[in-house]
């Protein structure tokens, strides 16, 4: 990895490096405080190992490791989470994902990561970060109709900009400069009409972390170069992300409070670059539930059990702009466990929805169904995604799991585990958790995901490591095609609920790899982007190396999550 041997000689205290497994966290965050900052200088690294990249196969279904070095192998000892994924539209096969890089365990100091494949996910080239020693954190990436490839990435500032890639991801130029736009959690969407916003960025942000005084929501309407003056939202909703129907309005999902109430706004203005967008319609959206955030009891301790998500249906057929919210929600009334919750509006976000728990299992309040996200094929079809414990001895054990609808929502598919299970307790990189959130993009035949997982294991630190993942998800139960711009889709709304398996109790064990290529002493790499250069790697990737599957051994159990009170948020600032 390219920024492996360029960080600053700043040697950490061993002595002062708690192991993750051993750090805990003792009461709730305060809300008030950014998620995103700056708190340790990079870790000095004298030299990481190798091992044989991570391919998991489970139950028709395999998950790639990601970041991989320059041979296409494992990186010992640095860490990957909260990935995001952007796919080229005009051709599935080509995709690219970016996620906050830890160059050690030994620091929290991260940046922009980044990879990219043109062989629908099999093989991914890791080429370096955006940037070396700059810190960079909350990566969201989007793509245009064309295939270009946008990357938001928040900086130590808590400003943000853009960066486009034009050739599939494996190289970026910074668009955005100055201290114009961002703030933590902040999230972006591209609007793809044919309208008079076609083109245009909408961003949006927390109010902690906010160098704007709470002003938290900017247009640009030039690829991200430059973003007119920050403006309030009604509610002031953070934690959620935007999105925009067939008749170029906009839409912004997200939590008061860092909790709930939720709310959906609309600005049926922002396409106009002429006027300042104003927001017509506020509409109050209950979950059954609150966010969830720095709980102790939970698998993600330091971080979000998940963020509020919000996609529009431009499918063109009876679900056209159909709007629909879904979250990772603590029930109303308990202290512990979350479910993937979701609510539908058919009228333009005037109304919305009784919220659906689209989680299948028994009500156990025990249980974590956290990093809930989805995404609406072309189409139609509503894909979701989310880690889930259910299968969990311990309540934290998790796997990913999927489950879909034909019907706008209003029935769902039985849920299917598609990853093996993994401990989301180790590897941490010196914070508590392993990201924010997950991501899935959706076509026609399927959904492309990008999640994080601990399946590789460190024995120099008795512990898994955090690594980032791609798996294809389809509703007939294992991977397909991905389509490519003349291809004819093979899968329709007609599908039944019947057609995915339902997931048993009984999980296959994760697959390790014993590859027979030789590993690399150190981890190598091109030279990363800058914001005039572009790295040298090239859209070839190295295959890496075939491994076969072979049984991990079982987590030891943890304690089940106890009872405890839930403070009440502190004021926003």
């Amino acid at each position: 990895m390219v920024s492996a041997n360029r960080l600053p000689i700043l040697l950490l205290s061993l002595a002062s490096i708690a192991a993750a497994s051993g750090q805990t966290a003792t009461s709730k965050l305060d809300p008030s405080e950014p998620l995103e900052k700056y708190s340790m200088p990079p870790a000095y690294i004298y030299r990481l190992g190798t091992s044989p990249r991570m391919i998991s196969p489970y139950a028709g279904f395999t998950s790639y490791q990601v970041n991989v070095d320059a041979q296409g192998n494992n990186i010992v000892g640095d860490a990957a989470n909260e990935p995001s994924i952007a796919v080229d539209p005009t051709d599935g096969n080509k995709m690219t994902i970016g996620w906050r890089q830890f160059n050690s365990v030994q620091s929290n100091f991260r940046q922009g990561g980044w990879g990219f494949t043109t062989d629908g996910g099999i093989h991914w080239t890791f080429p370096g970060i955006l940037e070396n020693n700059v810190f960079r954190s909350d990566p969201v990436l989007n793509s245009n109709e064309t295939g270009d490839f946008s990357y938001l990435s928040l900086r130590e500032t808590f400003y943000d900009d853009i960066w486009r890639s034009v050739n599939g991801g494996s190289s970026w130029t910074r668009l955005t400069f100055g201290d114009v736009s961002g703030g933590d959690k902040q999230w972006f969407t591209i609007d793809k009409t044919n309208g008079p916003g076609h083109g245009f960025q909408y961003q949006a942000w927390s109010t902690s972390g906010n160098n704007f005084g709470g002003r938290q929501f900017s247009r640009s309407t030039d690829n991200g170069a430059t973003w007119m003056s920050p403006i309030f939202l009604p509610s002031s909703p953070v934690w959620g992300t935007l999105d925009v129907d067939t008749n170029g309005n906009l839409f912004i999902g997200g939590a008061s409070n860092f909790t709930s109430p939720f709310w959906c706004l609309r600005s049926s203005n922002a396409q106009n670059p002429a006027v300042t967008p104003t927001f017509d319609q506020v509409t109050q959206v209950s979950l059954g539930g609150d966010l969830d955030f720095g709980d102790p009891s939970g698998p993600n301790p330091g971080g979000l059990l998940g963020q509020l998500f919000l996609a529009v249906d431009r499918s063109g057929g009876p679900t056209n702009n159909n709007i629909y919210m879904i979250a990772s929600v603590q029930p109303t009334g308990f202290t512990t466990g979350t479910d993937v919750m979701f609510v539908r509006s058919t009228d333009g976000g005037l109304t919305f929805s009784a919220p659906h728990r689209i989680n299948d299992d028994p009500i156990n309040h025990n249980k974590w169904h956290w990093f809930g996200t989805l995404a609406v094929a072309p189409n139609g079809r509503i894909d979701s995604v989310w880690l889930d414990s259910r299968n969990a001895s311990n309540n934290m054990d998790s796997q990913l799991f999927y489950s879909f609808s034909t019907d706008g929502g209003v029935t769902w598919a039985p849920n299917v585990a598609v990853s093996a299970a993994f401990t989301p307790l180790e590897g941490w990189p010196q914070q508590n958790k392993i990201g924010d959130y997950v991501t899935i993009v959706s076509d026609t035949t399927g959904g492309d995901v990008a999640y994080p997982a601990t399946f590789n294991f460190n024995p120099s630190r008795g512990q898994h490591e955090q690594d980032v993942y791609f798996v294809r998800v389809s509703p007939i139960g294992g991977p397909t095609p991905t389509p490519t711009p003349t291809a004819t889709p093979t899968a329709t709304a007609t599908a039944t609920m019947t057609t995915s398996p339902t997931a048993t109790a009984t999980a296959t064990p994760t697959a390790t790899s014993t590859a027979t290529a030789t590993p690399t002493a150190t981890a190598t790499s091109t030279p990363t982007a800058t914001a005039t250069a572009t790295p040298t790697a090239t859209a070839t990737t190295t295959p890496g190396a075939t491994p076969t599957a072979t049984p991990r051994p079982t987590p030891t159990p943890r304690p089940g999550a106890s009872v405890r009170p839930r403070p009440t948020p502190r004021p926003r600032p």
